[in-house]
């Protein structure tokens, strides 16, 4: 909408005249200030169709105005911009009626777009983000649950921040490693359900005859060694946020179950009949390619779009390196914090970190710099030091197998990684059976795929009788997807 009045707050005098080059040239007229002071009294002076601000000025931080100008001129559209461009600083934004938050160094052609749309989009009531949390979020930079400036994390950031007063269900995509959990615990810990519990489940580390008792609960009998009434993980988490990590590896049958939960906002336990309301945030994530999944039937597509509402990706590290020296300042801080010896590294050093291509992501970059902390006395650690560990590093805990990898050393991951689930404890009896039916299921699943559900070239590929077939089919309950034969 040209031939608005913009008003433009921010104490770099480049910055002033930029904007106000690249505004003029869309028939806006533009005033610039400053100053905060500047920027209210314009304000109070009913003055101003949009406003871009700065949030550090010399006499007052600009998200410390942005309450004042909401409560006096409501319908006013404020477009933050900040050099301290953390996860914080995009949810305060948010959380204060901002209508857009841009880091700096800004994309001008993005920000002449945001401006045109803050002009024309019609206004949407109030727009501040009610029940996210104004107090509480005064926490010290360095203990944010997400560490980087990259381009790519602001786009996070400013997703996170406009998700944090809803209770819309969001599917996080990203590679092991890359700080799903994380992000999950930031809509919560940043968000309306706050002060309500977190609750988290790794699908791939419960055996899949569990994994509904796990969510659902199960009543006394429900089924053998049920020898007592167990509460779920969705009664856990009422009235907060529950966390379905690697949604993809949960099985069809359960699957159906958490459809319905999504559908009608209720469940029964396993053995139960009397429905219990369904209070809480679903936020699922995967290391996976569900809609890979769902063409091999491998997961229902109607759960998929119930999940998908808002999809968010984590982008691995190697698409943004340079947060590594950020992030390696973080893990080192932290070290200190725990009464580890003072380290840092050189520059040499976190060039060689930059050029790695971590496929563990965040993680593995966490260990390496663990390690280095703990076992080298040098207090500034060279180039040298972090090369011998980058090609002695082992693949990262958790990260699919590799070209060549033996099937018992992907295994041998994977039983190390559930061990770990139950944090130093033992799983339940019966761990022989349920790992062998953990690979016998997914190896007939796919071989009938690969087969279109031809039962007889199916057991001819794996070596079975086709009735042996016909049985474990039954016994393991898989669907067989019948297709050209």
């Amino acid at each position: 909408m040209s031939g608005s009045t913009i008003l433009v707050a921010d104490d770099d005098r480049a910055i002033r005249t930029v904007l106000t080059q690249a505004l003029g040239r869309e028939g806006h007229e533009v005033r610039t200030t400053g100053t905060a002071a500047g920027l209210w009294n314009w304000v109070e002076a009913g003055e101003g169709d949009l406003i871009i601000t700065d949030v550090v000025m010399p006499d007052e931080d600009g998200l410390d105005l942005l309450p004042r100008i909401k409560k006096l001129r409501p319908n006013l559209r404020v477009i933050v911009m900040s050099a301290r461009s953390t996860l914080l600083t995009a949810v305060k934004a948010a959380e204060r009626g901002a209508f857009e938050y841009l880091p700096k160094p800004f994309d001008l052609r993005e920000l002449v777009s945001v401006v045109e749309r803050a002009l024309s989009e019609p206004p949407k009531g109030r727009e501040t983000l009610d029940g996210v949390p104004g107090h509480g979020l005064h926490r010290e930079e360095e203990a944010l649950p997400l560490i980087g400036r990259s381009p790519a994390m602001q786009d996070i950031y400013r997703a996170l921040a406009r998700l944090m007063g809803t209770d819309l269900t969001v599917m996080i995509y990203g590679e092991s490693g890359t700080g799903k959990e994380l992000a999950a615990r930031a809509l919560h810990d940043y968000g309306k359900r706050r002060h309500g519990p977190f609750v988290a489940i790794n699908m791939a580390a419960i055996p899949r005859e569990l994994i509904e008792s796990e969510l659902f609960g199960h009543e006394k009998g429900a089924f053998t060694g049920a020898a007592a009434k167990a509460t779920g993980r969705f009664e856990q988490a009422a009235g907060g946020t529950l966390f379905l990590d690697e949604i993809g590896d949960m099985p069809l049958e359960a699957q159906t179950r958490l459809l319905r939960v999504l559908q009608e906002g209720e469940y029964t336990t396993v053995g139960g009949r009397t429905p219990m309301r369904a209070d809480v945030r679903i936020i699922a994530a995967t290391h996976r390619d569900l809609r890979q999944l769902v063409r091999q039937g491998l997961f229902r597509e109607d759960l998929f779009y119930r999940l998908s509402v808002v999809p968010i990706r984590l982008p691995p590290l190697r698409e943004r390196t340079e947060d590594i020296p950020e992030l390696v300042s973080h893990f080192l801080s932290e070290a200190r914090n725990e009464g580890l010896p003072v380290k840092t590294l050189d520059t040499e050093a976190i060039e060689v970190l930059k050029a790695h291509r971590w496929p563990g992501n965040v993680r593995e970059l966490e260990n390496l710099v663990r390690r280095l902390v703990a076992l080298y006395n040098q207090e500034l650690i060279g180039a040298e030091i972090v090369r011998a560990e980058l090609s002695e590093a082992p693949t990262p805990r958790g990260e699919p197998a590799q070209a060549g990898e033996s099937l018992s050393g992907s295994v041998e991951r994977h039983l190390k990684e559930y061990f770990s689930a139950h944090r130093g404890g033992l799983p339940a009896p019966g761990l022989y059976g349920r790992v062998l039916r953990e690979i016998e299921r997914p190896l007939i699943e796919l071989t009938l795929f690969a087969t279109r559900g031809n039962q007889i070239r199916a057991a001819q590929l794996l070596g079975l009788n086709r009735n042996t077939l016909r049985k474990k089919i039954r016994d393991l309950d898989i669907q067989v997807i019948r297709g050209v034969k």
